[in-house]
């Protein structure tokens, strides 16, 4: 695969990773959406489908890794570190750019997240949605070590299966590997998810997170950044961890 092919493969698929889920995050919890407060287990679904289209689309150009600690768990493994630089670079810019076109989905619903007013029923509106959730993760528990270790370990849990998978003959053959990657992620997101929104990319949280610092979202509050190092590091080092373990183990 040539550099070139690489960047744009990972660009769009990154992108659309970040459009499908920051998008079903924007459903679940902007008002004026019609599937607002549809709950976890949507969240969990989209970011799955996200991950499925993503990849498949990918898949002919750069074999749609799609995320910085996956290139990491694959550079550790194999010894191979030339073009990690490309791919990071797509993904973050395939980030940025997904979680854009998500904004633009729900441009209305984003406009409309006001102090105060009332709905077309006439009722008055809660007030102002804190937006930096649809776009990156943020702990239920504020304690650091505690989240590192989540995302790490979930982290492992999505980057060493994922590299397992390379041995199972029939996934390559059928083509079937970002199927089943998908129900991994939907996995991940229901059983691991709850302490820290499931970051388990770096690219996924950091790059949305840097454009919602720069969006014009009315009363969009804080992006977070005493956190932001958390959802990279964790990842990176379950992506790192993965790739040693699976060199030595299988």
């Amino acid at each position: 695969m040539s550099n070139g092919d690489i960047f744009v493969g990972e660009v769009i698929g990154t992108a659309i990773l970040i459009l499908f889920g920051a998008g079903v995050c924007a459903a679940v919890t902007l008002r004026h959406s019609k599937a607002r407060a549809s709950g976890w287990v949507v969240i969990a679904f989209g970011w799955g489908f996200g991950v499925l289209a993503g990849a498949y689309t990918a898949a002919p150009l750069s074999g749609g890794q799609l995320n910085p600690a996956v290139t990491i768990g694959i550079a550790v493994d194999t010894g191979k570190w030339d073009k990690v630089w490309v791919y990071l670079l797509g993904q973050m810019v395939g980030a940025m750019l997904g979680a854009v076109l998500a904004y633009l989905v729900y441009l209305a619903q984003f406009n409309a997240n006001v102090t105060s007013g009332s709905g077309e029923d006439g009722a008055d509106d809660d007030g102002p949605t804190p937006t930096l959730g649809i776009f990156s993760t943020i702990p239920e528990i504020n304690n650091p070590v505690a989240n590192l270790i989540t995302e790490i370990i979930a982290t492992i849990a999505l980057v060493l299966p994922i590299l397992a998978f390379g041995l199972t003959k029939g996934l390559g053959e059928s083509g079937t590997t970002a199927l089943v990657v998908a129900f991994l992620v939907v996995g991940i997101g229901l059983s691991l998810g709850g302490p820290t929104g499931y970051a388990i990319n770096p690219a996924r949280d950091l790059g949305p997170r840097i454009v919602h610092s720069f969006l014009p979202i009315p009363n969009k509050g804080t992006s977070g950044w005493g956190y932001a190092i958390i959802p990279v590091a964790g990842p990176l080092i379950g992506g790192a961890l993965s790739g040693l373990i699976y060199n030595a183990a299988f």
